[in-house]
């Protein structure tokens, strides 16, 4: 990767986290040339266009992606995760012979420490950080999270050696553009229909996650779910050696037997880990994760003892089924990285049997409603529903019989109407089944808001957004 870096040209496409990071090991690497464009306008890019200034080397472009910013002489194109493949930028490399990589990619490339790569639909965030946390229990140093988890895989590049490990939460986006990307241990967790209005259609989604097994040597691990069919398939076409992980027994990896979250080596005695109901995130969806990061990081050299304490003790991530306050008896709960219906649906299932309130709805991205709208029937006793897709799952959960729901303006407004409706012993659930970018910036930004206005509810005091929308 060096020989196309130094003293070469090169075009970023993004200037959000990942493309930043690329832009910058880039320039450290000797780029001679580094093209940064982005279709945002100027005056919503000023920062990162004066963190890059620094960076001779870097030109910036806002406003676009011209297809006429490729050259022939540009050694490769560096695409930010979340950018549509089907640009025409892109079509004007392919009739150039330029290369597309992903930030992922470039990182890889000057990577010293092993990778451990984690991929699915649902899960991702939480599975990488209890890996990172259960490879550092077991004493290997450092331990760095990195990838779609926040932090760009290009930004820890040089930081890690090959003592430590670098833990990375890939997406699909990410996934699709590599080359030699090849993680010592490959997770991948479930799979289950989103990012419909990015790929073309499911089969194109799950062949990009597949990728992240596809350079994979019989020295390495693939950590697959076997209660998922369409993942657990993926078996055939692993080159490396394929653990499994499920909420039974396993013919290698960590499954549960008796009660006992359990290591199966085959030729060995069954070894106990800890008991199950010593875990201590809660919910089915979390047993999955916790089963699949013990099983990665057994495969990469943490010992039981140090996966059984992280179990026992791993708290809920920002965002994630996160316990905000109780107010009046009633728990609030910020699912705001729920931001597809298969997530919305483990987060109503790690809950079932408690009444809950459902605050949902967000960005259309052509998800089917219909499997999510039979749980709400089922599990959910109100629904209240803000943002772009409000009328879509409106109409699902009436074709489901529901008819239990409110429809509101905006988040503040949605968390007034919980709060009334609630009784002790509810769980108010903002779990939206949709991303965020109709009304805010991230899930990250979503979710703050709602911890915000509930926190302001068990203060008693209105929030100033509160008051303007009153």
């Amino acid at each position: 990767m060096i020989e196309n870096i130094k003293d070469r040209e090169i075009l970023v496409i993004g200037m959000a986290r990942s493309g930043m990071a690329a832009a910058q090991l880039l320039a450290e690497m000797g780029a001679a040339k580094i093209t940064v464009a982005d279709r945002k306008p100027a005056g919503e890019l000023q920062v990162e266009t004066a963190r890059l200034k620094r960076y001779p080397a870097v030109e910036v472009i806002t406003g676009g992606t011209s297809p006429g910013l490729v050259a022939s002489t540009m050694s490769m194109i560096i695409k930010s995760p979340g950018v549509p493949s089907d640009l025409d930028i892109f079509k004007q490399a392919a009739s150039l012979g330029v290369p597309v990589y992903s930030e992922v990619e470039l990182a890889y490339a000057f990577l010293k420490a092993p990778l451990v790569g984690v991929t699915g639909t649902n899960g991702k965030t939480t599975t990488t950080s209890l890996i990172t946390a259960m490879l550092k229990e077991a004493r290997f140093d450092p331990v760095v999270s990195a990838g779609n988890i926040g932090n760009p895989l290009c930004g820890v590049v040089g930081s890690v050696d090959a003592q430590g490990f670098i833990v990375a939460e890939l997406s699909s986006f990410q996934l699709e553009n590599i080359d030699r990307l090849r993680p010592l241990v490959a997770v991948f967790l479930n799979f289950a229909e989103d990012h419909m209005d990015y790929h073309k259609n499911i089969e194109q989604y799950f062949a990009a996650k597949a990728r992240i097994i596809e350079n994979q040597l019989d020295s390495d691990y693939a950590v697959l779910n076997a209660s998922d069919h369409r993942v657990a398939a993926l078996e055939d076409q692993c080159k490396s050696r394929v653990l499994w992980f499920d909420a039974a027994p396993v013919e290698k990896g960590i499954g549960i037997k008796e009660g006992w979250v359990t290591l199966f080596n085959t030729g060995c005695e069954p070894v106990r880990i800890c008991p199950r109901k010593e875990i201590s995130l809660p919910g089915e969806h979390n047993l999955e994760n916790a089963l699949a990061a013990a099983t990665a990081a057994w495969a990469a050299g943490a010992d039981p003892e140090a996966i059984a304490a992280v179990l026992r003790s791993f708290k809920a991530i920002e965002h994630r089924l996160e316990y905000v306050a109780t107010i009046n008896g009633v728990d609030y709960i910020n699912d705001s990285k729920g931001t597809n219906p298969g997530s919305t649906m483990k987060a109503l299932q790690s809950f079932s049997g408690r009444r809950k309130i459902l605050i949902a709805g967000g960005k259309e991205r052509g998800s089917d409603f219909s499997e999510l709208a039979g749980m709400i029937a089922g599990e959910v006793e109100s629904l209240i529903l803000f943002g772009e897709t409000k009328a879509l799952l409106a109409r699902a959960v009436e074709g489901a019989g529901f008819n239990n729901y409110t429809i509101v303006a905006d988040l503040e407004e949605a968390v007034r109407s919980a709060h009334k409706e609630a009784e002790p012993e509810d769980i108010v659930l903002l779990s939206p089944a949709c991303a965020s970018w109709d009304m805010f910036p991230s899930y990250e930004v979503r979710g703050d808001l709602f911890k915000k206005l509930v926190k302001d509810l068990k203060a008693g005091k209105k929030s100033r957004e509160v008051e303007d929308n009153g």
